[in-house]
Formats: C-alpha cells, structure tokens, sequence
C-alpha cells in the first residue's frame, strides 16, 4: 500500500514531465527593404548649359547619372518648383552602398 502512496504522490509531477515544452522562437531575420547592389562607378558629370530660371520659387537641379540596369542614362539638370512648407532642397547623390537617392525637399 505505502507503494501506491509514492506512485500516486508522483503521478503528478509525471504528468508535468510529460507535457511537451513549447519550442523556442524562431530567430528574427531582418531583411532588407531593397537589395544592395553594387554598380561600376558613374561617368564623370557632364557640363550642362543652365538657363535663366523661370519666375517663381525655382531652384536647380543638376544633371546626374542614374543607373539603368545595365547601364547608365545620363539625366539631364533641370529646375525644380519650391513647394510651399519646403525649406532646403537636398541634392541628389550616391549612397555609400552605391543606390542613387534622388534630390528632394526637407
């Protein structure tokens, strides 16, 4: 009778034993919103005739290399409206991972 009495007092915490754990999350992946890729360098910047600005809150925008896929396309400088609430205009440049970042308002 007094091995009953063990084997039942233990039952429980064999049943605890018993149960699965729940399995460990999974690791977080972080991906990358665009894949970095890695282009020659750009032909140096072309001289670009700049005409008299229209009237208005205009500012210019030069000419840059913009990368096609294969290759580059030369695009040309043009003016650029301010927009009302706009305070500084950020020209357009290469990122350090080699992904064009076209001129904006900040």
């Amino acid at each position: 009778m007094r091995f009953h009495l063990v084997v039942l007092g233990l039952l429980p915490l064999a049943a605890c034993a018993v149960q699965a754990a729940p399995p460990p999350p999974a690791p977080v992946v972080m991906a990358h919103p665009m894949p970095m890729m890695m282009h020659p360098a750009p032909p140096p910047l072309r001289a670009e005739y700049m005409p008299p600005p229209p009237p208005g809150p205009y500012i210019w925008r030069p000419g840059h290399w913009e990368w096609a896929g294969s290759h580059y396309h030369w695009v040309r400088g043009h003016y650029v409206r301010r927009h009302p609430g706009w305070h500084r205009w950020v020209q357009g440049h290469w990122s350090p991972v080699g992904l064009w970042v076209p001129g904006h308002w900040t």
